[in-house]
Parts: structure tokens; sequence; C-alpha cells
């Protein structure tokens, strides 16, 4: 057993874990954990340009990846700035662990120089944390924080860290194997819960499956489509989901809720069986609660028990792994090719009927044109976004061909995380793939800084900024439901995104027309460097169907 000091033990942790990257920004309470970093040969560690950013990337990364990620920010601001990133997270059940520093154990409570409750804030916005006291604790709680992280219904975990402990000297010995028994994730679904689920399958008539982000984070993807193919059960993606079936399979009639399809949402009304696969009854989804799904009975699987029921009442409930539960209903589902014949030709009528539109234009840019061309020019690409209209177009427009592809900020809504999400998907792919983040003029600047870190690290991201001179979304609503009074939500006055991309080392392309747009995107792919596509689009565009708050998700503006 060997003696390290605090630091160090976070550097032994992260290397018998795996971790290859680390994102975070240093500060006085983290100079132990930071000059430690800078001696230790185990993983990389990139600079942000702010903690905000650093635990987006360090999201951005699990969520290509796969993996856990890792962030280090120092106490004070330093912390209360990356909260907003493990709150993204926590809503989307990321898997991520960030190391704070914190004032010495003898300073705690004294108001001393940048200290802050750090455990006491984060504790609505992570899956668990943990306040160092001493440095006989730090080996347990490396391991379980990333146990914890990546186990069950993943999500983040914050480890507060002294700086008095990060540099006392301690036995490590670094745990094998874990045992918590308070935390005993359920993987293996009940098998009288899904053999009663495969007999409400095989009598139902009109039967969907709602796919949530649980089919990405269980790595259920595959499953899914071949209980699709074997079943010939029609399926909706919720924002979280998209990739889990490609776009292109006749059986996806795409996302569902406020912004969703009409056939999906006319199925989610219709339906007499929704088969939920780790989906969360999310109120963008549900629309008004007692109209959804209200002819429906409902099967939840959910590794989570305490998302089962807890929104919409589950009439056959199954706790465990989605993937595991999945492939045990393939096992034992049989279903005639004929059964849902009738079912399909009416959701064919819906898609036929209201497929998703626009009205091309050759005055003036429309987004949903510019993501589909970026689609037809780099369809393998991984996408990020920031939020806003150009998140729902890309969720709408984009063909998503493979799970991990899209990467958006759901449960929160988060301005400000595309770009440095972007970064974090461009370390976890390399040069497998492209990274384009499509943004907005708004969201764009919460996090410009970042421009620095992608030239810094040679990390090129093309960024598509989708410039309409708004707030986008805030601007439609108040079209649509505030009398057009548009307080607050006009951004004429803009910088240069072209002049600013370069002041940074980054190259930048500002176009008004189709044949610039799709020179810039060639040029931007083909380039080492960040890139930004400054588009001017139509400024009035809305995003459509769109169901008003509050209304039944059949409910739907149209037009």
């Amino acid at each position: 057993m060997r003696e390290l000091n605090g630091s160090q033990m976070i550097s032994e942790a992260l290397k018998a874990e795996g971790v290859e990257i680390v994102f975070g920004y240093p500060g006085g309470a983290a100079l132990n954990i930071y000059d430690e970093t800078y001696k230790q040969k185990y993983f990389k560690h990139i600079l942000t340009r702010h903690e905000q950013a650093a635990v987006h990337a360090a999201d951005g990364y699990a969520r290509a990846s796969g993996k856990v990620g890792v962030a280090f920010v120092t106490s004070g601001p330093g912390f209360t700035n990356a909260i907003t990133g493990l709150a993204t997270a926590y809503s989307d059940s990321i898997p991520l662990v960030l190391i704070s520093g914190q004032v010495a154990t003898s300073l705690i409570g004294t108001d001393a120089f940048q200290e802050i409750d750090a455990v006491g804030i984060s504790r609505p916005c992570v899956k668990h944390n943990y306040l160092v006291k001493d440095i006989s604790e730090l080996p347990g709680i490396l391991k379980e924080a990333f146990y914890i992280a990546k186990t069950g219904r993943k999500g983040p975990v914050h480890i507060d860290i002294p700086k008095d402990v990060t540099a006392a000297i301690g036995k490590f010995e670094y745990p094998e194997e874990i045992s918590m028994p308070t935390y005993k994730p359920v993987y293996k679904g009940h098998p009288k819960q899904i053999k009663k689920a495969v007999e409400i399958i095989q009598n139902s008539h009109k039967p969907l499956m709602y796919i949530g982000g649980g089919a990405i984070s269980s790595e259920a993807s595959e499953a899914i489509r071949k209980f699709s193919i074997k079943t010939g059960i029609p399926a909706v993606q919720t924002l979280m989901a998209l990739g889990t079936l490609d776009s292109d399979d006749e059986l996806n009639l795409g996302m569902p809720g406020m912004h969703g399809s009409y056939a999906s949402n006319m199925a989610l009304s219709e339906s007499d069986l929704i088969i939920a696969f780790g989906a969360r009854f999310d109120d963008r989804v549900t629309g008004k609660l007692d109209e959804f799904g209200k002819n429906a009975k409902i099967i939840h699987v959910d590794i989570d028990p305490s998302s089962i029921s807890k929104i919409v009442n589950a009439d056959f409930p199954i706790v465990g792994d989605l993937k595991n539960v999945v492939e045990e209903l393939l096992n034992k589902i049989n279903i005639p090719n004929d059964q849902f014949k009738s079912w399909h030709e009416i959701l064919t009528r819906y898609k036929t009927l209201q497929p998703l539109k626009f009205k091309d234009s050759d005055e003036v840019l429309k987004p949903q044109w510019v993501i589909q061309k970026t689609a037809q020019i780099a369809s393998n690409a991984v996408i990020t976004t920031d939020v806003g209209q150009h998140q729902m177009w890309v969720a709408q427009f984009f063909p998503f061909k493979y799970p991990r592809q899209f990467i958006t900020s759901g449960g929160q809504g988060t301005m400000g995380f595309g770009l440095p999400s972007a970064l974090g998907a461009k370390c976890a792919v390399n040069n497998k793939a492209p990274v384009i983040n499509f943004t907005g003029d708004g969201s764009i600047l919460m996090n410009i800084q970042e421009i620095m870190t992608s030239v810094a690290e040679n990390k090129p991201v093309v960024n598509i900024i989708l410039n309409n001179n708004f707030l986008g979304m805030v601007r439609q609503w108040q079209s649509f439901f505030y009398g057009e009074r548009y307080s607050n939500t006009d951004l004429s006055i803009q910088p240069d995104f072209v002049k600013l991309s370069e002041s940074f080392g980054g190259i930048g392309f500002r176009v008004t027309n189709k044949k610039e747009f799709e020179e810039a995107l060639k040029e931007s792919l083909n380039s080492d460097k960040i890139s930004f596509i400054d588009v001017a689009i139509d400024r009035f565009e809305n995003v459509l169907p769109m169901v008003p708050a509050g209304a039944a998700i059949y409910n739907m503006i149209l037009e």
C-alpha cells in the first residue's frame, strides 16, 4: 500500500478509471490538484476559458463516447460557474464526475475568501455529492463517485475537496470493486412483468414505442432496432433519443411533443398501447396530461424506479436496464407479420397528410434548407446544438443515422451548451467524424470564449450560426401569444462573427445564398481551424408544428 497525497490520489484514481481527458479551470483552492496534473502523465487536461464550459465539454465528451466525463474547478465562483453544467447533465442523465477545490477544512464556515457551500448548492442537481474531510476517505469516495455516475440511471457526481486534504498524506489503496448497501440498481426486469408485457403487446392493435434518452445511455439502440423489425411496431423518438432508429426507417414517425411531427403526436393520441422505453414523460412531450394517451395502456421500462408512474401511471411497470429488458422481450415475443397492418395504414396517412415541410426560397435562406444541405454534405457528422429554434429545426430536419450522433441539452434547455459540448465531442471522436455545432446568434455569445480553447487545442469544430437577429424561440412565442410585442428579443445589434472568429485564430464566412453556404461548409469541413458560418436566415421563420403550452398534443398549430 502506497502513501500518496490527496492530489496524487486523484490522478491515480483517474488512471484506474481509464480517464483520458479532463476539462477544467484552475484556481487557488485547486492549486495542489493542478500541480499534480502538471506532473502526471496519465490523462490530458484541456483548459477551457470558463468553468461552465468545462462541465459542458465534459458532458459533450460523455455523450459522444459513452464514458464518464471529468472536470476540475476551483472553489467559490469557480464552482458556482460550473452549476449550470451540472444541472444540464443531471436533467439528461449524463455520467460526469466534477472535482472542485474547497478552502481548507479549518476555514470552512468562516466566510473565507472564495468559500461557498458547494455541496449544499450542488445537492439538487447531482446524483450524489461528497465533502471530503479526511484523506483516508478519499480513495473510496473517488471509486464510489465513478461507480455511481456510470451505473443505474447515469448522472453527475460532485466531489468537493478542501485544499489541506489535497495536500495531506495518506495510504492509497484503490478499490477494485465497490459495494454500497443503499445503492443497488436493478438490471434484470422481473420475469412476470416481462411476461405480462409480452402478452399485452401481442394482444394490442395500435401499439407504439415511445423511445427516450435511456435508449442511448443504456446502449439499447441495436436491441430496439431488432425489436422494431421483429414486431413491426412503429415508434416515436424524443429529442434525447434521436438516432436510436435510423431516420429513414419507415416505422420511425419522428419526434413527438411540442414541436413533434403530426404523425408522432397523432400516434400517441390514438395508440391503444404505449411502450415507453427509457422515457420520462416530459411535459414537452405529453402536453395536457389528462389528454395524453388516454386510450392507451402504458408499459414503462426504466432503470430508475422513481421515474415510473411519476407523471403518467404505468399499467405494466418494468424496472431494469433497458437493453436487458428489450432483449428479454425479443426472446419471448411472437407477432404475425400483418397484425398491425391497419395501424400502419392509418399512420402512413398521417405522414402523408402533414409531413414536416417548409416553404423554400431563393430570395432568403431558410434554416431547414441549411440543415438538410448540411446533412447531404456531412451525413456522418456528430451534431451538437445550442437551444432555441435552431435546435428544433435540427431535430426535425437532420436525418440522424446512429446513436450518439446528436448532442443537445434537453431537460434544461441550456443556451451556451453547443460550442463547449462540441469541443468535448470532438475530443471523443477525434478525426473519426466531423463535429458541427448548430447555434443561434443569441446562444453562441454565451460561451463565445471557447473559440480560444478550440484554437489552443487544435480541435476544429464547424459552427453554423442560423442568424435571424432575434432570440428566435422567444420571439415566436411573442408572435403567437403576446400580440407581437417583441420585448427584449431583438438582436439587431450584433458583433461581426466573421471577424470575431478570425480574431481568435479561426476562420469565418458570412453567407446570404445557397451557393455561398455550400462553398463555406465544404471549406470549413476541410479546414484544420475552428470555423464560423454566419447564415442570414428568414427573420420570422417559425418552428412548426407547434403545440401551445397546456394544450393536448393533437391540437397542433400547423401553418
